[in-house]
């Protein structure tokens, strides 16, 4: 007899899941959900595509053979039934049912199954301050709103913009609109450094002149107060000073989509996000989860960590498929592997920065280095830095962090190390790696 699969969530995950289930158990029923109009997009291009790099949202949705992946994709190419404006809003465990609401008609149905994926991600936090529902002011929830804010730009009616907070999203944004708008661009970061928490202050002091060379500017360690206009955003008031502002772009990060599973009474972590074991299901064992809804295991310190990236939705997406078509395939955590462009510049990271390894008990120092991306005698080289963060006395590597303007000099050298994290190896065992040499 065929099993029902229904998927809430349908962005990275949850197709993801789906078409790993049609593709290894061809019989089985399989239901896709959102709330949502766009589906199964690219998330990390949004900022190319409101930089004008990716020409339309459509090639965010589509495959590399060019087909749109839309609700006639997923049914007539995967065997997927989709359905879009639906609102999941209550699982009954008892009953083996999802209440969902469809969004356009106010109709409420039920959904049964026998296995359920909860796929609902992230939703980006707000700043609860005077004048934060004044218009002109977006966060990047999704393609609608990147569709929304580059809109906005295209009418020529944006020459000045506020980023606020420097993590990765916030400074793609800030190098989307600098870059290929010509739009004055600041960046506003309530730590003392861009990137907090993932590389160390000297490499991110680093990456943040190398910005400032094309423009962008940066007030650290200041806090958003309040907000200012008639109608639409005007100003940026922080506890230093006034900003003049066009147009608004709060980044200060995400919060796990778990209310759902809270309400079900499915086991939550200290973070927020939805426990899971080495398979991904949550503590009911018909209930599979992944993606930015979970937490799931640092390999590093040990310990749980919440890591909303793409990637690891992607490969929990397939273990996720797999498992529920009769596998056995374990996802046994994340070293928090992490790559930015910032202009003609790369910063890569994997593990621990010092400071982050320091707040883990870890007794440890960091090693940096410069070096060319390529054979000194080669043409065209150029300069770039490592920092390898180490434990004191054992000799154990916690991290590895990369800047420099070969994209992918400075990914090839941090994935190496990334790789073998997990394994607890000695600094000996970097040193003495096997690797791929060609001058250029």
């Amino acid at each position: 007899m065929s099993q029902n699969v229904l998927i809430i969530g349908a962005v990275a995950l949850g197709p993801k899941v789906a078409c790993r289930v049609k593709r290894l158990d061809p019989d089985a029923n399989v239901v896709m959900m959102d709330q949502g109009e766009l589906i199964s997009y690219g998330g990390c291009g949004i900022p190319y595509f409101i930089s004008g790099d990716v020409s339309s949202a459509d090639e965010l949705r589509s495959t590399s053979f060019h087909m749109l992946r839309d609700v006639k994709f997923f049914e007539d190419c995967k065997g997927v039934n989709v359905l879009l404006n639906t609102k999941a809003t209550e699982i009954d465990r008892q009953r083996k049912v999802v209440k969902a609401k469809d969004l356009k008609t106010g109709e409420e149905k039920e959904f049964p199954y026998d296995k359920l994926v909860i796929a609902t991600g992230s939703t980006p936090k707000k700043l609860n301050i005077d004048g934060s529902n004044l218009s002109g002011i977006y966060t990047i929830s999704g393609l609608d709103k990147a569709v929304q804010i580059r809109n906005e730009i295209a009418s020529g009616k944006v020459g000045k913009a506020v980023v606020i907070g420097a993590g990765a999203i916030g400074l793609e944004i800030a190098e989307a609109l600098s870059d290929m708008w010509g739009i004055e661009t600041c960046v506003l970061e309530v730590m003392d450094q861009i990137l907090p928490g993932i590389i160390s202050y000297d490499m991110a002091k680093m990456a943040q002149h190398h910005m400032e060379e094309h423009g962008v500017k940066f007030y650290l360690s200041e806090k958003v107060v309040r907000f200012e206009g008639k109608d639409r955003v005007e100003k940026v008031i922080t506890d230093k000073r006034e900003i003049e502002t066009d147009l608004v772009v709060v980044a200060i990060g995400v919060e796990p989509n778990t209310e759902l599973a809270r309400k079900a009474g499915l086991e939550l972590s200290s973070f927020g996000g939805i426990l899971v074991n080495e398979y991904m299901q949550t503590s009911d064992p018909d209930i599979y989860a992944g993606g930015d809804c979970v937490c799931i295991k640092n390999l590093v310190t040990g310990k749980l960590g919440y890591f909303p990236l793409g990637s690891l939705a992607n490969r929990q997406g397939r273990v996720i498929g797999t498992n529920i078509a009769g596998g056995k395939e374990r996802f046994e955590g994340a070293v928090g592997s992490f790559v930015i462009k910032l202009f003609d510049t790369a910063v890569a990271s994997a593990g621990l920065s010092v400071q982050t390894a320091k707040k883990e008990g870890f007794d440890s120092f960091s090693a940096f280095v410069a070096q060319f991306d390529r054979a000194h005698f080669y043409p065209d080289k150029e300069m770039m830095f490592l920092e390898l963060v180490v434990e004191k006395g054992t000799g154990r590597v916690l991290g590895i962090h990369g800047f420099g303007r070969s994209k992918d000099a400075v990914m090839g050298r941090v994935g190496a190390v990334a790789g073998i994290l997990k394994y607890k190896p000695h600094v000996s065992d970097v040193s003495n790696f096997e690797l791929p040499y060609s001058p250029p």
